[in-house]
């Protein structure tokens, strides 16, 4: 089997062992749970492809309680070169609360795991603060990155807005700050539009980096359209 279709096969058997949930879901008005499948053209992360820009499949499942306590798995598909790893699965927990009624603070712990390349894992300290239910700031934080033992600070700011004819606009701007010894600081940008039809979303999105995130990550990092198509309740 080679590594495209392991890729797919374990997204594929994470999203099946979600389906008797997600359906369950799909007949509560108000469920706690939510899902997710995703197939997409390439997984960019902070500017960068996980998949040496070829397309994969993306699964994830979310339990949310009344009180704004939250956990949830999500894998990808990744291809960081020969050899494993094949799959990053995340764990998350998290709370989210409003603040005001024009004001929501979320914080996140999540915990990237990359089967049969261990020493790769990391947690990061994700918080996310929305303004009027469109404007996002975010900041994260790990002292491990890649289990590196490197220090980053990722910083974002991002809106979404209605277009005509059900579409959606968002738009995005990160900064991700590294240790010298590990690699430059650079900025990741990404524009999109995004039309909902019931349960699926198609979405056709621009991605990049400036020039110190090409130095460190080389043709990886180049400016590229990225395509979805999302199930997901």
């Amino acid at each position: 089997m080679n590594h495209a279709t392991r890729c797919t096969a374990a997204v594929v058997l994470c999203a099946a062992l979600l389906a008797p949930f997600a359906a369950a879901a799909q007949d509560e008005t108000e469920s706690p749970f939510s899902w997710n499948v995703t197939a997409v053209s390439d997984y960019v992360f902070r500017g960068v492809s996980q998949t040496d820009e070829d397309p994969t499949l993306q699964a994830g499942f979310t339990y949310t309680s009344p009180v704004g306590l939250y956990a949830g798995v999500w894998g990808s598909g990744v291809d960081f070169g020969p050899g494993d790893p094949n799959l990053e699965i995340d764990y998350l927990i998290g709370y989210g609360v409003d603040v005001t009624d024009g004001v929501n603070f979320d914080v996140l712990l999540n915990r990237y795991t990359y089967p049969g390349a261990s020493e790769l894992n990391y947690n990061e300290l994700i918080t996310t603060t929305t303004f009027a239910e469109q404007y996002k700031l975010r900041v994260a934080y790990t002292n491990d990155l890649s289990g590196s033992d490197t220090k980053s600070w990722y910083y974002a700011v991002g809106g979404e807005w209605g277009l005509p004819n059900d579409f959606t606009l968002s738009a995005n701007v990160g900064r991700t700050s590294l240790e010298t010894d590990f690699g430059k600081d650079y900025t990741d940008f990404n524009v999109g539009v995004s039309r909902q039809f019931g349960l699926f979303n198609l979405g056709l999105g621009y991605h990049g980096t400036d020039g110190a995130g090409r130095d460190n990550n080389g043709r990886l990092a180049d400016n590229r359209v990225v395509f979805t198509v999302a199930v997901g309740k």
